[in-house]
This record gives C-alpha cells, structure tokens and sequence, in this order.
C-alpha cells in the first residue's frame, strides 16, 4: 500500500481524506493532452477539478475547522498524463505544528488498458488554520505509529526549517559577490547568440472573472485554480519563445500572498525570464481586484519549461534578450534560481545513499546539505530491523544489515539532562577527552549556530600505515516538540581549503551521529549511529564480530565524560550556542 495509504486509527479521521479518482476527458487537458494545474482545493498539485476536498478536507479534518494553502514546496513532474487515463491523488497530514501542518501529496496515474501505473508527482504543502476570531487556533499534535508514519514526522520538522530559510537563501546568494561575477560568465553552450529572441515577445496578460464554480466552501478561490490559469498563460509564453508546445516539468517552491474570492478579477502576467540551453523559466504575477479597489498581488510562481522533439528529447532552445532594469533583473535571479534548484534537486530528493561520500559545500548550498545530513540520521534512526549485537555495561551494540550495506547503533543511558548532554556532545572539539578514535579535533568553518564544519584526525588503521583526517559537517538541532530527541548528525564534505594531502588518509564518512532522548528531567538515552564504508570499518569491525569490547569502553568513557561535565554551569560548549 502507498505510504499515504495507511494512518493510525486514533487520527484516521482527522488526518487523511479517501483516495479520490479521476478519468481524464479532454476538459481536463491542454493542447498536449497534459493535465492542467486544477483542483477543488486550495492546493497546487496536478489534479483535475472533481479531485478536490481530498486534500484541503484532510487538513481541515485534522484542524477541525477551516484551513487554506499557505505555501507548496518544489513539484518536479515526472510523468505527463493523457486522455483516458485514471489519476489517483492521496493527501495525508504528515505533522502538526503550532498553528500549522504539512500535508504529503502523491499523485500517480494508471491505464486502464495497458494495466500499467506510474508516479507523475509527490509535493508536500503547507496548511494554516483560518480563525474567524482574533485568536489562533493551535492544532492537536499527531502521534505516530507506523514506521513510515514515524519517519515522515521527523522530518517534516527540518524541512519546514528549510522553508523558513527559502526566501533568505535567495537573498543571500543574489548579493554573493562569487555568484555576481560569475553572471556575466554563465552563457549556455550551443545557444544561436545571432538568434536571441526580445522577452517581451514572450509576455502574455490575461484576465479571468471568479465565480462561484472556481471557489470552495469558504468563497474563496481555489489555489489549483489559481494555479492553473497561471499554467496557461505560462504555456502561452513558453510557446511563442520557440514557436512550439512547450511541457512543464517543475514549479518552484511558492507562498500564497493573499486571498482571492468570487467576484475578483485576476490579472494574470506571465514572460519568459531565462533560457538555459534545453529548459526555460517562465515567472507568473496573479493579481486581484474588484470594482475601483487597488490591485492586490495575490500570488508569484516560477515555472520551467522544457521543449520536445518527436524523440521526447528536449530541444535546443534559443537565448533571451532581456529587457532593461526589470528585465535583467529577472535574468540575473533566473540564473540564481537554477542554481538553488539544482542543488534542490541533487542534494534533497535523491536519495542519501545515491550521493557521493563527500559533497563540496559552499554557503549557497549549505541549508540542502545540512537538511540532508539530519534527514539521513533520523531516517537509519527510524529503522526497525536493528539487531542486537552485544551488550557489556548497560551499553548496548546493533546491527543493520540492508542492500548490501551495515550500519551500526551503540546505546546507553546517562543520569544528565539531555540538553546538557546535547550540548556537550555536539561540541566535537571536545570529543578527543573520551574518544580513544579522536586523535585531534579542529573547528575550522563556523557556518551558523547550528551548522559547522571541523577536520577531525584519526589513529591509522593498519599499524605503520598513515593516520587518517575526515572535514566533518556537524549539524545539530534541538526538539522540535516535546518527545523530540536532539540531533547531531556528522557527514563528510570537501572544501577547496583543505584539499586531501600526502601526510593523511582522507577519510569519508556518509552518515552518523547522535539521537539524545529524554527519560526524565536528569536522564537520557544516547544512540550513536553510523553507517559504515570501507573507510569506517575497521575501527568497529571487531565488535560486531564480538573479537573485541572497544566501542563498548569508548562509550563508557563518553558517560564518565557526560557525568563529570553535566553539571557544570558553563564551559566551552556553551558559549557554542
């Protein structure tokens, strides 16, 4: 069954609306035989018009009152849909915050002839509740209980981080001196400069009027709808670019600025910002108004385009010749935008295993990188086939053993409180004092409060061979709810000023790092996690053949460690955070 397709019956009812199903007809497609962006909810993922309610509804089921779309995280497309061919939307809600929730999406398609099924998107969207008072609704927390349950509920909580820091990113890297001189550098191969085509050949205005078919129970407009008159005038644009079809394969992460109800007239404006070789991006503005009141801009989104040949191969587009000021202005941000997309979309939805050991970091691609590495840990955490290895002391050693890879869990419990034990074990300067595998720990890029990066050295792991040295990025983040653990999580990067060097082994490490829960106000359970390579085994290969107790004393040493700094008003850690 889908992982949208299950929730545990004491939240059943709040938490999730039933499958909705729907036969695509002509109305429902463009000239292509794509779906349109519609949905009877406010929400902005490819359904069809009688597919709504499944996904407001599953929000408002949980809320208990009503709620509206306040932001959509990145939709890739993955597949298009065609005529006669049956859509399947599940919406749950993932996790609860304060006043607000996310709620995952799948759409999938079938044909009914072939007998045939494939995934077309997955999108995670943000809900608020929307109180008719003055004070906010807080909302009922969710528990839990599936391991696939489990897992989307921790990290839910660090991508709803990462959204928070979206619109900064941008900011950040537009003002990034590198990325400013690199601008007048970034000029796609095998583009006609001779055959440059003006934006405003590409801008397109439409007006559409509101009525009461396009909005929802609450008057308000749909946000699929919303959505899927900005995808038409975006295809229109798209189009006279290259004087073909274009296909939309991506939408960025977007905020809904404002409400729209029935009666508005929106002003939707839609032109081509930039084009990169075999995509292009499109940047829609959607106004309202009504009567002689001023236009209210109610929404902004940035799609991508791809044109294709008889093949489905993507063709060569021509280059873009920016208008002044404004123009160029999109221009520049369109490069920066690829830029965050593509770290995007290689850092965050592949798969942590699928990536190299050691990723380059910059400050442009730092929130994906450490998103990933506390999405990693938390999910070998949530894993449910650890095996118990050994146990000497009340320390406790597991196994995993899955697709040909073994990773390792050693556990203890600790009479100190867990912040003050998350706060010490997050400093690693500080962990050659009970690590025996620490030789030497340096911090040498402090990026924020939560995130730095140190070079940590290692004994060798063949007598008379080299030492080894390992450039760590630690990310450590604190509950984000009551029964939340802290987290530090550790993964290899590369940095151009410590490059490998003869008198080292550079060592990589994928994932590890610690989970502190809380038993009580003065205890805590530690779980050390790693995931182990070639580079990392050897120093616990020993233990899990039970040839040998050494992570069992260097654990042991961590808890004498903790015990003799945990009740210490302040020290070195602290001034950390």
């Amino acid at each position: 069954m889908s992982q949208y397709g299950s929730t545990p019956a004491s939240v059943r009812l709040y938490s999730q609306a039933p499958a909705v199903t729907v036969l695509m007809t002509p109305s429902y497609c463009d000239n292509a035989l794509q779906p349109t962006l519609s949905s009877s909810s406010e929400d902005t993922v490819p359904a069809v018009k009688h597919g709504g309610g499944s996904i407001t509804g599953t929000a408002e089921r949980h809320a208990g009152c009503a709620c509206v779309t306040a932001s959509v995280d990145d939709i890739h497309f993955e597949r298009t849909i065609g005529v006669g061919q049956v859509v399947n939307i599940r919406a749950k809600v993932n996790r609860a915050f304060n006043t607000s929730m996310e709620v995952g999406i799948m759409v999938s398609c079938e044909d009914l002839y072939s007998n045939s099924h494939w995934k077309v998107c997955q999108a995670f969207a943000t809900f608020v509740t929307r109180s008719t008072g003055t004070e906010k609704i807080h909302l009922k927390q969710l528990v839990p209980r599936t391991h696939r349950e489990q897992v989307e509920y921790s990290v839910a909580a660090e991508r709803r981080r990462m959204r928070l820091l979206h619109i900064d990113i941008m900011k950040d890297l537009l003002n990034s001196t590198t990325f400013q001189s690199s601008i007048s550098e970034d000029v796609c191969e095998g583009q006609d400069e001779e055959k440059e085509v003006p934006a405003e050949k590409t801008r397109v205005e439409s007006v559409e009027l509101v009525l009461p078919t396009h909005a929802n129970h609450q008057v308000s407009t749909f946000g699929g709808q919303i959505m899927a008159w900005m995808e038409n005038v975006a295809t229109i644009a798209a189009s006279r670019l290259c004087n073909a079809h274009a296909t939309m394969r991506a939408i960025d992460m977007f905020h809904f600025r404002g409400p729209s109800q029935v009666g508005d007239r929106l002003i939707l404006k839609a032109i081509v910002n930039n084009t990169f070789k075999n995509s292009m991006e499109v940047g829609v503005c959607a106004e309202a108004y009504q009567g002689e009141e001023p236009q209210r801009h109610i929404n902004s989104a940035f799609m991508t385009f791809e044109v294709l040949d008889n093949d489905g191969t993507p063709r060569l587009l021509p280059p873009i010749s920016p208008e002044p000021q404004d123009g160029k202005r999109r221009f520049q941000e369109a490069i920066a935008r690829k830029k965050i997309r593509l770290d995007r979309k290689y850092i965050i939805s592949c798969k942590h295993t699928e990536m190299p050991l050691s990723v380059p970091w910059d400050p442009t691609n730092q929130v994906y990188l450490s998103y990933n590495n506390v999405i990693a840990l938390k999910m070998l955490a949530a894993k449910n086939k650890w095996v118990l290895s050994s146990k000497k002391n009340n320390v406790k050693l597991y196994t995993l053993e899955e697709n040909q890879t073994l990773s390792f869990r050693v556990e203890s419990e600790v009479n100190v409180p867990a912040a003050r034990a998350f706060l010490l074990l997050s400093d690693l300067s500080r962990r050659p004092e009970w690590d025996k595998n620490y030789n030497h720990c340096e911090l040498i890029v402090k990026v924020d409060e939560d995130d730095l990066i140190y070079r940590v050295v290692t004994p060798s792991v063949s007598e008379g061979g080299k030492v080894q040295d390992f450039i760590l990025l630690a990310s450590r983040r604190p509950p984000c709810d009551s029964g939340d653990p802290h987290v530090v999580a550790l993964r290899s990067v590369t940095l151009p000023t410590h490059p490998p060097t003869d008198d080292f082994n550079r060592g990589e490490m994928l994932c590890a790092g610690f989970t502190i829960n809380e038993l009580s106000e003065s205890a805590c359970k530690i779980s050390y996690y790693n995931q182990t390579n070639p580079g990392v085994l050897p120093y616990i290969s020993r233990d899990i053949a039970g040839l040998s107790s050494r992570f069992c004393s260097i654990f042991l040493s961590c808890n004498q460690f903790l015990l003799k700094n945990g009740t210490r008003s302040s020290d070195s850690s602290s001034t950390l955070l």
